[in-house]
């Protein structure tokens, strides 16, 4: 197939709002594709080349410029070719080689082929082509059930090989593929409700668990074989010694569990989220040890559970590893709810998970079956500086720099603004226009890939928390910060304080009512 039948299906994807014209130019480009041509492809149609890291940035592509094809020859079969040899370049003068097979590629490529190479390559893709969308296509285009690909694509746990199946494969090929110990499974995820009371409405009878503040984790046993895969499913397992050991160590030969991982501190209490990835990120043990937290169970020793209510699934659970269950309390009382989510709070995590005890475990899906609870802070901030920003943003101010007051000049001059993040999320292209517009009016000096700006613009920003810094001179730096809007009703002596931020930190709030955390007191599950 040549490359430009994809490029001209992801520009169709582009240009429409509706969900059925979107499936329908997938499904018909999916439906020509050679059996050789189906993984390759896909890794084009979601920006996520099947190769992995290509070792290319963003300045390097866009440097490419100068003469491109008039008419398409490259196929698809070339693209892959070219990325395999991109991800394999390495050592002396790989700097060299690499420019050469991307100017070969770029001269091979319409300009619009080229465009969405560099997007690809990139993961500049915005296509709407989202994952749900192209199992749909999938499905179309395979004529078989929807239903039966998204189960197939989530406990693969890989939506290129389930698409070839699916494409080549017969009915009951498609429908054999089910867990494999050893092989990650796209993890069941969360919607978001505002209160615990909202969320028992939706799921009844529940288990209200801890959120923890720490790294999702899937752990498979296969005999005495350990393997630990992230929520993206890469594989950590020569990271987290600790994890493999407690696995190794439960009464069970086959198992596959859900849960997080993050590590403690001397009393017991969980320690800042910041901490907890560091020591994840290692690739040897270090000080700071991780400790398993578990709250569902997909597989043990030859069953299969995902079908199996949370009830069921959390009482083989409790049976085979109840020193590592996260906190939870089974209600449908909101008090008991609400005051175990107050006890949570208290002891450091970042609210509840609410999820109804009678679903299924849903691999890869957002539904209503679990809920998380979570307070969502917003703050009014001050913006001190603006970065240009690339890719679809290129020319537009766009990552904004974050100041909080500092009053009494406890972190720098008296009545001055000490900078605690940034964020480019949440910007609509019409906040992008205007506030390019308005800061290039007020620009005092530059920054790194920016400028600084007069500090009298107030933004409100939600985050979801904060942690400690040694980047900012507050100590304290933002999480998870997006825009909610611009605050031009506001003076900035009214924005809020840094000693407000600083009260957020870990430690800052009240013990739990026993003087010390759920977590440091072993607790585990109750019935309520």
């Amino acid at each position: 197939m040549l490359f430009g039948e994809l490029q001209v299906a992801l520009a169709t994807v582009a240009a429409t709002r509706s969900r059925l014209a979107k499936v329908d130019a997938l499904a018909g480009v999916l439906t020509r594709l050679a059996p050789d041509e189906i993984v390759p492809a896909l890794g084009v149609l979601t920006a996520a080349p099947r190769q992995g890291r290509l070792g290319v940035g963003w300045r390097t592509l866009t440097a490419r410029g100068g003469d491109h094809a008039e008419t398409g020859s490259l196929t698809v079969a070339d693209v892959d070719a070219a990325f395999s040899e991109l991800a394999g370049i390495s050592g002396s003068g790989s700097g060299a080689v690499r420019t050469a097979v991307l100017a070969d590629l770029s001269q091979r490529a319409t300009a619009d082929e080229w465009d969405l190479l560099v997007r690809v390559m990139t993961g500049e893709l915005r296509t709407g082509a989202l994952e749900g969308v192209l199992l749909d296509a999938v499905a179309r285009a395979a004529d078989r059930d929807g239903e039966l690909v998204r189960r197939a694509a989530m406990l693969s746990g890989d939506l290129g090989e389930t698409a070839v199946v699916a494409l080549t494969g017969s009915v009951e090929e498609l429908a054999s593929i089910g867990l494999v110990v050893g092989r990650g499974v796209q993890p069941m995820l969360a919607s978001t409700a505002a209160s615990v009371d909202e969320a028992l409405a939706v799921a009844g009878l529940s288990s209200v668990e801890f959120k923890l503040d720490g790294a999702r984790v899937q752990v498979h046993r296969h005999g005495d074989e350990v393997r630990v895969f992230t929520r993206t499913l890469a594989d950590v397992t020569p990271r987290v010694p600790e994890i493999v050991e407690a696995v190794r160590g439960l009464p069970v030969t086959d198992v596959i569990l859900d849960g997080e991982t993050l590590s403690l501190d001397d009393d017991g209490a969980p320690r800042a989220f910041q901490d907890t990835m560091a020591r994840f990120g290692a690739e040897t043990a270090r000080e700071i040890a991780l400790r398993p937290w578990f709250f569902d169970l997909l597989h043990v020793d030859g069953r299969d559970l995902v079908d199996e209510p949370l009830s069921e699934r959390r009482a083989e659970l409790e049976r085979i590893a109840a020193d590592f269950l996260v906190p939870s309390l089974v209600t449908a009382d909101p008090d008991a709810a609400e005051a175990f989510s107050r006890a949570a709070l208290r002891a450091g995590h970042e609210g509840v998970m609410v999820k109804g005890v009678d679903a299924p475990y849903t691999a890869g899906r957002r539904g209503k079956s679990w809920l998380k609870v979570k307070p969502v802070h917003t703050f009014d901030l001050v913006v001190v500086g603006v970065e240009y920003g690339s890719g679809r943003r290129s020319g537009w101010l766009s990552n904004l720099h974050l100041a909080a007051r500092d009053p009494e000049g406890t972190f720098g001059a008296a009545g001055g603004f000490v900078m605690v993040g940034k964020t480019f999320k949440g910007l609509t292209d019409e906040l992008l226009r205007w506030q390019t517009a308005h800061f290039s009016e007020r620009e005092i000096g530059s920054v790194s890939g920016g400028i600084r700006v007069t500090p009298d613009t107030v933004v409100e920003i939600a985050i979801d928390g904060v942690q400690r810094s040694t980047r900012y001179p507050g100590g304290v730096a933002l999480r998870f910060a997006r825009v909610k809007g611009y605050r031009p009703d506001k003076p900035v002596g009214e924005a809020d304080t840094i000693e407000t931020l600083r009260g957020l930190l870990p430690g800052a709030g009240a013990t739990d009512d026993a003087g010390a955390s759920p977590m440091a007191a072993g607790a585990g599950p109750t019935e309520g």
